[in-house]
């Protein structure tokens, strides 16, 4: 168990945000959760330990949108996501925490500029559906992020917000797959010995967080608009990603 208020201070923001996010706006900025804690613990035993807490998170979502979410898509991105996955898996070796951190803030600034582009975009031109081709690699690509640093909401919200599906079936579909992705990464977690009793113990000391998170989520679907929540997020994204490259370059 960790007993340090610095890493409370910020796994705990950061378990609430991300279960705002998954339950009321499609997990986007789960993003953020990963690199909040990599500033205070190693990357990889930030993404150990919110895991477990992911996994509960995701039944509860699985509750709440029940029977919502679209299975035409999910039959394409489902089966892509197992290749992200595996390469995640193959590639652990070689993650040192200096490495992680600077990829993780190369991320999270990217997909920030990312949105402000698409943000921009889309008030000139009316976006065109994107092909199933593209969400086979979006989902490879989540299934990967997802892997790492359980950041693989951005690609398949990329997907999915131009694949003409209402918000609801939007955020019920992103329940369902990384429902799945994070249930199937319990098993290379557990091989790669991430699952010690200090990782677990503190999953379970921040699991409470989980249905109160979950249901602020569902709460504001219908009350808060995307665009405050996002603004406010990416904003928090970005100044995490500048953080996170300054201590990976540094500690290189």
């Amino acid at each position: 168990m960790i007993n340090d208020t610095l890493f409370y201070l910020a796994a705990v923001p950061a378990v609430i945000l991300f279960g705002v996010s998954k339950g009321g706006f499609g997990s986007g900025l789960g993003i953020l959760a990963v690199p909040l804690l990599a500033m205070v613990v190693s990357p990889i035993q930030a993404a150990a330990i919110m895991l477990p807490i992911l996994c509960f998170m995701d039944l509860l979502g699985l509750w709440a949108y029940r029977g919502k979410w679209i299975w035409p898509e999910l039959r394409i991105l489902l089966p892509a996501s197992l290749i992200g996955i595996g390469t995640g898996t193959l590639m652990f070796e070689f993650m040192s925490p200096a490495r992680l951190r600077l990829l993780l803030g190369v991320v999270a600034i990217a997909f920030t500029l990312h949105h402000c582009l698409q943000t921009y975009l889309s008030k000139k031109t009316h976006p065109k559906l994107l092909t199933p081709a593209i969400g086979i690699c979006a989902a490879a690509v989540a299934g990967f992020t997802s892997f790492i640093a359980h950041a693989g909401g951005p690609p398949i919200t990329m997907y999915l917000l131009r694949r003409g599906i209402n918000r609801t079936q939007f955020v019920a579909s992103t329940v369902v797959f990384f429902a799945v992705v994070n249930y199937v990464k319990l098993v290379p977690y557990t091989w790669l010995g991430q699952f010690d009793a200090s990782n677990l113990i503190t999953s379970l000391i921040l699991t409470p967080l989980a249905p109160l998170s979950i249901g602020l989520g569902v709460w504001l679907h219908n009350r808060v608009t995307d665009r405050f929540f996002f603004q406010v997020a990416y904003a928090m994204l970005f100044l995490v990603g500048v953080k996170l490259i300054f201590d990976g370059i540094t500690s290189l």
